[in-house]
């Protein structure tokens, strides 16, 4: 074997393994987490919980999404959107992706524990089998409230991110939770409703398998309102000020405005472009919660 091909074989094995961590899902992990850490200080976050909470978290994140790869390939082999990946087409066999997932979840547990604190390091633990096993191995069949019920875990990050810095859990941290709660199901309902054959195919019971079309469109209206309800509560709470309201209101208009035109089923691809906006939505709605926790901190150095 010539030093060419083996460079290539390291080369597309260090892409099998990055590609089982799910790195565009772990990046809106990590983004609401740290936003957590920081609006859980008046200044700035202590470094050691920044970047070893951030480390930890992100380790564990993807070790779940490593399990969860696992755990689907079947389904993954048949379906569209998901074929190509490292276990479908051979290019990692379980063994190596499980004793992957194992490693960087052991270390994220040590470093959360050593170097952050406890608290932390169990909620994590928590979110990590909720996702992998509770949701990903049962919830995904049993039953169409997968989503709203596996929410939980998804939800997790920011309190994640908070509990690193304080060592508890706090009010505010949990309205983050809940705001990532209300935003999952039409999230992921949009998209399941762009890729309902394909769910029909593995016969996992997403909503449209189960309930059809046009009741998964109203649901997600009826969640997108529950939604734009929920960010209106750091406000309410005090935790934020007008200028997060205003950017959580103008955003949620924007939400509703999809979901309606999603209700409406008159364009097809709407569906997906409903999902694109809704990650688009969560990272902006997180941006306009931590710009608004330091305009005070800014008044101040520029009135100083």
């Amino acid at each position: 074997m010539t030093d060419t091909t083996q460079t290539a074989e390291m080369a597309i094995g260090w892409r099998d393994y990055l590609e089982l961590c799910k790195p565009k899902v772990v990046a809106l992990i990590m983004f609401t987490a740290l936003v957590g850490m920081f609006l859980a200080v008046p200044g700035m976050v202590p470094w050691q919980p920044l970047v070893f909470g951030s480390i930890g978290i992100a380790l564990a994140s993807a070790s779940a999404a490593t399990i969860n790869h696992v755990v689907d390939q079947r389904i993954d082999a048949i379906m569209a959107r998901t074929k190509n990946r490292p276990l479908p087409t051979g290019h990692m066999d379980n063994g190596h992706a499980l004793a992957f997932a194992v490693i960087i979840g052991t270390i994220a547990m040590l470093i959360l524990y050593f170097l952050v604190n406890t608290v932390t390091m169990i909620l994590t633990f928590a979110s990590l089998i909720g996702y992998a096993v509770i949701y990903t191995m049962y919830l995904k069949r049993a039953t169409p409230q997968n989503i709203v019920i596996g929410g939980a875990a998804g939800a997790a990050p920011p309190v994640l991110g908070w509990s690193a810095v304080t060592g508890d859990i706090n009010e505010h941290s949990l309205l983050l939770f809940l705001i990532i709660f209300a935003w999952t199901p039409p999230h992921f309902w949009a998209l399941a409703i762009h890729r309902h054959k394909e769910y029909a195919k593995v016969e996992i019971p997403m909503l449209p398998v189960t309930h059809g079309l046009a009741f998964t469109r109203l649901q997600i209206l009826l969640y997108t309102i529950i939604l734009i309800i929920v960010t209106i509560l750091p406000f309410v709470t005090l935790m934020s000020g007008v200028f997060y309201l205003g950017g959580a209101l103008a955003l949620g208009l924007g939400f509703l405005y999809y979901a309606i035109a999603t209700h409406k089923a008159e364009d097809e691809t709407m569906p997906i472009k409903t999902f694109g906006y809704s990650i688009f939505y969560l990272m902006a709605l997180f941006a306009f919660l931590l710009i608004d926790h330091y305009i005070p901190l800014i008044m101040h150095a520029l009135g100083g």
